[in-house]
C-alpha cells in the first residue's frame, strides 16, 4: 500500500513544498519518491500535457486508461495518434467487467439515461479500483479552477478512498496554461475541444458547453451529477 511508501506527513510536505513547482518537476519528484506509478490518462487536454511531460521524465513510464466501451471516436482515434507519437510501451487499456450487452441484460438497456450513477460505477470506478490495487500512486489532471469540487486539490495528496498517493502536478494551472502548453510543444488533443466540449466523458453523458456555462455542465446534463466518481 502506498500509505507505507509515503506517510501522511511527508505527503503533506511534498504538498507544501511542491504546489507552485513546475509539472515536470513534480513528476520527477513523484517518480522518485514513488516505486509504482502511473498517468491516469483520459486523453483530455490536461492529460495529454501530462503524457507529454511523463513520457519526457519516465519514456517507459506506465500510462492506464479506462475505455468504457462507449468513448467518442475521435478519443479513439486520439488514443492512436498518442502512441504513434509517444510510443506509449507501457499503455494499459482498462476495461469494465460487463461488456455492453452483459449489463444490458443485468440492468436493463441505456443504464447511463436512468441511472448514471450506477453505469459509471460499472464502468469507470470499478474498473480504476481493480488497477489502483496494483499501484503505489496514480497521476491525475485534476485542476483546482476545473470545479468547486476539485479547489482544495494538492499537487500531492493521500487518496483516501483509494488507498494510495495521488499525484495532481497541474493542481494549479489555468487552462489558459494547458492550452499555451499545447500550442507551444504541439501535442495533439481531441479535436471535440475545438467544438464546445470542455471536458469530454463517455458518448452518451457529454454534450457541448455554451459560451458562459460551467465547463462541467456539459457532463450529465439533466442530472444532479458533475463527477464519475474517480475524484471523490
Amino acid at each position: 500500500m502506498a500509505t507505507t511508501v509515503l506517510q501522511s506527513e511527508e505527503i503533506h510536505q511534498l504538498a507544501e513544498t511542491y504546489a507552485q513547482r513546475e509539472p515536470e518537476e513534480i513528476l520527477r519528484v513523484a517518480a522518485e519518491r514513488i516505486p509504482n506509478l502511473a498517468l491516469a490518462c483520459s486523453f483530455g487536454a490536461e492529460d495529454m500535457v501530462l503524457l507529454d511531460l511523463w513520457m519526457r521524465v519516465r519514456p517507459d513510464g506506465v500510462v492506464f486508461y479506462l475505455d468504457t466501451d462507449v468513448l467518442f471516436p475521435e478519443t479513439y482515434e486520439l488514443v492512436e495518434r498518442a502512441v504513434a507519437r509517444y510510443g506509449i510501451p507501457n499503455l494499459r487499456r482498462v476495461r469494465p467487467a460487463l461488456t455492453l450487452a452483459e449489463q444490458a441484460e443485468q440492468y436493463g438497456e441505456a443504464l447511463w439515461a436512468r441511472n448514471p450513477n450506477l453505469c459509471c460505477d460499472l464502468r469507470k470506478v470499478q474498473p480504476l479500483r481493480s488497477i489502483l490495487s496494483e499501484l503505489d500512486g496514480w497521476i491525475t489532471g485534476i485542476r483546482r479552477e476545473q470545479a468547486p469540487t476539485r479547489a482544495n486539490a494538492q499537487v500531492f495528496e493521500l487518496d483516501a478512498k483509494f488507498g494510495l498517493v495521488k499525484v495532481n502536478p497541474l493542481a494549479f494551472w489555468t487552462d489558459k496554461q494547458v492550452w499555451r502548453y499545447i500550442a507551444d510543444h504541439q501535442v495533439p488533443y481531441n479535436p471535440l475541444h475545438d467544438r464546445g466540449y470542455p471536458s469530454i466523458g463517455c458518448l452518451h453523458c457529454t454534450r457541448p458547453v455554451k459560451p458562459g456555462e460551467d465547463p462541467r455542465s456539459g457532463r450529465w446534463a439533466g442530472f444532479d451529477k458533475t463527477e464519475c466518481g474517480l475524484h471523490q
